[in-house]
């Protein structure tokens, strides 16, 4: 069980645990820095220091996951350290959260044409307080018996070459770093080898301003981390980690903590990060 997991979702996105609750299962599992990074929102932020102070166990990064597209898929840029008091970021964070719900009731329009029978009221239930997002749409899928596991939603129906896929709103990936730095983040590609010919991409966000890649993933084997470890060497960038846990209680998940992250992710962060984001957050 790794000490670390710098990427985690709540229910402030689309994940099913609120973010008190993430922060005393980290510190249950005995984790001793997490960041929570939901998609397009900071609102789990406050509450997540709020507890991790009161519990006085777990150090906690303030994150946030921002999608963008590129013509061959979507590129999720990381940002770490946030002012997430901003309101610039709050604006904009809630205009491309407001497109999710659009986007949300499209694809379950689309599941309708397909046979596919879910109700938009499920949906925004299942979601909470939080954005909807499409691991909600797979959750009421699977609770009318139409899949048998989130993975199989993704595959057959809302990934996004699939056929109840809907786009929406996004900014680049440049214009996600700007946003971040904007906001006086530090700035981390997710998942790389989710984007073909990351590298090209990797040089060219790190020539907007972006400090690092995430290295450290979830079904990443030791050969692919080890590629990405040698592009970061190659092209200056620090690397972070995560599990990218969103607690959806499928048996293909990964748990928090169980990507091995070192400690030297968080060494590197907590060295770029500004010192005033660095008392917005939890660190002992």
């Amino acid at each position: 069980m790794s000490k670390v997991d710098l990427h985690i979702h709540s229910t402030a996105s689309d994940g099913r645990y609120r973010p008190q609750e993430i922060v005393r299962k980290a510190a249950e599992l005995g984790l001793e820095v997490i960041a929570l990074a939901d998609h397009d929102s900071v609102d789990g932020i406050a509450p997540a220091i709020s507890e991790a102070r009161k519990l006085n166990k777990t150090q906690f990064i303030p994150g946030v996951e921002v999608s963008t597209d590129v013509p061959s898929g979507e590129v999720h840029i990381l940002g770490y350290f946030i002012d997430y008091t901003s309101e610039e970021l709050a604006a904009t964070l809630e205009r491309f959260r407001s497109s999710r719900e659009g986007r949300a009731q499209g694809m379950i329009a689309r599941l309708a044409g397909l046979g596919v029978n879910i109700s938009w009221e499920r949906v925004r239930e299942i979601a909470g307080s939080g954005a909807v997002g499409r691991p909600h749409i797979a959750q009421a899928m699977l609770e009318k018996g139409y899949i048998s596991t989130i993975k199989e939603a993704f595959d057959k129906y809302i990934a996004r070459d699939g056929p109840a896929y809907v786009e929406r709103e996004k900014m680049t990936p440049v214009e996600a770093v700007q946003l971040i730095l904007r906001n006086r983040g530090v700035t981390v590609m997710a998942h790389p080898f989710t984007v073909p010919q990351s590298e090209a991409l990797i040089v060219e966000l790190k020539a907007a301003g972006m400090a690092g890649i995430e290295a450290y993933y979830d079904g990443y084997a030791s050969e692919e981390v080890g590629t990405l470890l040698a592009l970061a060497g190659k092209h200056g960038l620090m690397v972070t980690g995560g599990s990218d846990y969103h607690g959806l209680d499928d048996s293909n998940e990964t748990l928090m903590g169980g990507v091995e992250v070192p400690m030297a992710a968080v060494d590197g962060l907590i060295a770029r990060a500004e010192p005033k984001m660095l008392k917005l957050a939890y660190l002992k």
